[in-house]
């Protein structure tokens, strides 16, 4: 798990242009922001998205609680969610649901994160435009993520680590 800050200042990649032009990139920075949270299993490539505007204890714990409504987790289902060290992850006053537990990765190691690799294949959607209100940017961000969530293949090649359990119910890891 988890999350990617977008907003209206554009996310610019390279382009290709013409020999001798300059390639056109439109953009207006404004800081308005809306954050997009990724659960990922690697080794099956289901995804969860959730588009929220902004980030909290309390938010996170409502992402925790949806999370584990859409993916049946509870009392015969446990879900381990490996997930950073940020402030909303580990204060003391978050809830966790029954059927979510959580682990913490090591500090500064986005590199060991599975959900980081979800970012580059979710800024296809708004890499090298403008959008005028964060209405605009939810709807694409929106329509990326329901196509991301039919590719299974892709996020899995993206997000599955050679070192990533291959079986997650084999019983040395219940």
């Amino acid at each position: 798990m988890d999350e990617h800050r977008l907003g209206l200042k554009p996310v610019l990649r390279r382009r290709w242009a013409p020999k001798g032009q300059r390639p056109v990139a439109v953009g207006h920075h404004r800081y308005e922001w809306l954050y997009l949270d990724g659960f990922v299993h690697p080794s099956t490539g289901e995804v969860t998205w959730f588009l929220c505007n902004g980030v909290s204890t309390e938010l996170f714990e409502a992402l925790l609680i949806a999370f584990a409504q859409a993916t049946g987790a509870g009392a015969g289902k446990l879900i381990l969610l490996a997930l950073d060290n940020a402030g909303w992850h580990v204060s003391e006053k978050l809830r966790v649901p029954e059927g979510i537990e959580l682990a913490f990765l090591p500090p500064y190691t986005p590199e060991l994160q599975p959900a980081e690799h979800l970012w580059p294949l979710a800024d296809e959607a708004v890499a090298n435009q403008s959008f005028a209100t964060l209405e605009e940017l939810d709807q694409a961000l929106a329509e990326r993520c329901r196509t991301l969530a039919t590719m299974p293949a892709l996020i899995q090649a993206h997000t599955r680590f050679d070192w990533w359990p291959a079986d997650t119910n084999s019983p040395a890891l219940n």
